[in-house]
């Protein structure tokens, strides 16, 4: 019965944080998401990866639009290459960012084993029309895991423009009476391309592609260019700029995302050689460079921060990421890895590799760490972090981590002011747990004499 009533209270929370979400969203929008390049690129790729996000546009199924009902999130439309023959997906904002169903069950920290497995957890449950299993029920090669866990190879950014209800019927009208079939081109109908249809389809001719900046080739920077212009056209229309920042994990961090020639200017891989080869080339492309402004547009410039919890919320200042940092600093040196111990992220990545990933009884994330002779299950999202954790002092390292990336300086910012003081508390509370865990088995150990220094466990104060 406990058990019962425990889920009961989870569902109307996870009710409430998606309609306080919705409320912080416009109330009918299509969102640009700008999102920025990773991994190992050349200079093309480097121009990232653009989708839509429409909160008034919800799935009946992945390949099928209906109206949202309310408290629902929308759907965020995207093409890809190779998924399943399909030219567009429709996948909720949540599992498109997080591969979670529920905002309280996004990990806390990822690695590349934690991410696939939740990739895959999704697409087995809902995904299996568009990316089916293997004859042997194993998982399929292909793009499909672009379409759910963004946020964890990435930091995106949000171009937000108001739009009506009629103009979604339309859309989704629109969508239902075509054939969804592929014919991904790199140059003429790319993600880019998609998004521009999208929304053109909302406000026609808003969106154009460069034809010197990007030589005629459709790109994502350009779109959110062209976006922002629109928006200072028609100051009538509701606009808001955010940033959702990239999951803290192991992946390495995204890089800056660019048009096609502000790519070939920027990498020397491509660009020392040509003016070796063609100074006049080189000369060309310097001047389309500095004529046309493509370095000099900011995507994250004003910016919120996205919080699945919360949803928009102020970043971080620059103030209070230093005390901040210094607080958490002097933690290190005192508290946490007194000794001069790793660095607690890299310690963290350490400790996952040999970890296995599953979900608890609540559908909720844990892995299982190797610790002496056993195994034990820690919970590995704000939800499970405290309640199931078999050393607090594992949780420190944890949530230490998470700060540590959290705190990092420039730009986009990484955190929202909120998201680090829950953050912050978290590690009070795993500070404060394990205090108390020392002295029990102290006092276990040596009945009577269990006596402990508490200087090393003073309560963490705000900064």
């Amino acid at each position: 019965m406990r058990y019962r009533s425990r889920r009961i209270i989870r569902a109307l929370s996870t009710v409430f944080v998606l309609a306080a979400i919705s409320a912080s969203l416009a109330q009918a929008s299509a969102t640009l998401l700008l999102e920025e390049p990773y991994g190992k690129l050349g200079f093309f790729t480097a121009t990232g990866h653009a989708a839509v996000y429409l909160s008034g546009v919800c799935a009946e199924t992945p390949l099928k639009l209906r109206p949202c009902a309310p408290g629902e999130l929308g759907v965020v439309l995207s093409r890809y290459d190779g998924v399943g023959g399909y030219d567009w997906v429709a996948i909720p904002l949540i599992p498109y960012l997080y591969a979670v169903k529920r905002p309280e069950d996004i990990p806390l920290f990822a690695d590349a084993k934690m991410t696939a497995f939740l990739r895959d957890q999704y697409r087995r449950r809902y995904l299996e029309a568009v990316a089916p299993d293997l004859r042997d029920g194993g998982t399929p090669g292909g793009n499909w895991y672009e379409l759910v866990g963004s946020a964890y190879d990435r930091t995106l950014y949000g171009f937000e423009i108001e739009t009506g209800a009629e103009q979604d019927a339309a859309l989704i009208a629109h969508f239902n009476s075509l054939p969804n079939k592929s014919h991904f081109h790199t140059v003429s109908r790319n993600c880019a391309d998609f998004v521009k249809d999208v929304i053109n389809f909302y406000y026609p001719k808003a969106l154009h592609r460069s034809v010197f900046a990007d030589v005629g080739i459709t790109t994502p920077k350009q779109m959110a260019k062209m976006l922002v212009k629109f928006s200072k056209r028609h100051p009538e229309l509701e606009f808001t700029r955010f940033v959702i920042p990239q999951v803290p994990g192991s992946a390495a961090r995204s890089t800056a995302v660019h048009g096609v020639v502000e790519s070939f200017f920027k990498s020397k891989k491509y660009f020392v050689p040509s003016i070796i080869v063609s100074p006049i080339f080189a000369g060309c492309v310097a001047a389309v460079y500095e004529g046309t402004g493509a370095g000099r547009f900011a995507p994250a410039q004003n910016a919120l921060v996205f919080s699945a919890q919360r949803g928009l919320e102020a970043p971080l200042d620059a103030e209070d990421r230093r005390s901040y940092a210094s607080e958490l600093k002097h933690l290190e040196e005192q508290v946490l890895t007194p000794d001069g111990g790793a660095d607690a992220k890299k310690s963290w990545e350490h400790m996952l590799n040999g970890a296995v990933p599953e979900m608890d009884a609540e559908g909720r994330l844990s892995v299982l760490i190797s610790k002496g002779e056993g195994v034990v299950r820690m919970g590995l999202s704000a939800d499970n972090v405290l309640a199931e954790s078999p050393s607090h002092q594992l949780t420190e390292h944890l949530l230490e981590a998470r700060l540590q990336e959290e705190l990092r300086r420039g730009a986009p910012p990484k955190a929202s002011e909120n998201q680090v003081e829950r953050d912050w508390r978290l590690l009070q509370q795993a500070m404060n747990a394990s205090r108390e865990q020392v002295i029990a088995e102290a006092a276990q150990e040596k009945p009577g004499r269990g006596r402990i220094s508490r200087t090393a466990f003073e309560e963490i104060e705000g900064p």
